[in-house]
């Protein structure tokens, strides 16, 4: 292998990586605004997970809110466990607690 063929692939390694690294450059600027985009002709969505909670490393318990209705489900090892219909909404401590 004599220089210029092992120059020629330095080259062509340094192309490569400069072309890799643009492309992420690219990707973390304009992909968030991009994925935004299509996200948003989905229209305004009616499920949101509000807090999970992990229990061990089978359960969970994930608290889902549906329209104005929330829901807790308890899941894990192939089972779904479904709480109460609707659950109050308590609080934050700040607000009930004047002295604070």
């Amino acid at each position: 292998m004599n220089f210029l063929n092992f120059a020629w692939a330095v080259f062509s390694l340094a192309i490569t990586l400069g072309l890799i690294g643009l492309v992420a450059v690219g990707l973390r600027r304009y992909a968030p605004q991009w994925l935004e985009k299509l996200q948003a002709d989905r229209g305004e969505r009616r499920l949101k997970v509000t807090e999970t909670l992990v229990l061990d490393p089978a359960r969970r318990l994930v608290l889902v809110q549906i329209d104005d209705e929330e829901r807790l489900l308890l899941l894990g090892e192939g089972k779904e466990l479904t709480g109460p219909t609707t659950l109050r909404r308590v609080p934050p401590r700040a607000a009930m607690d004047p002295e604070v």
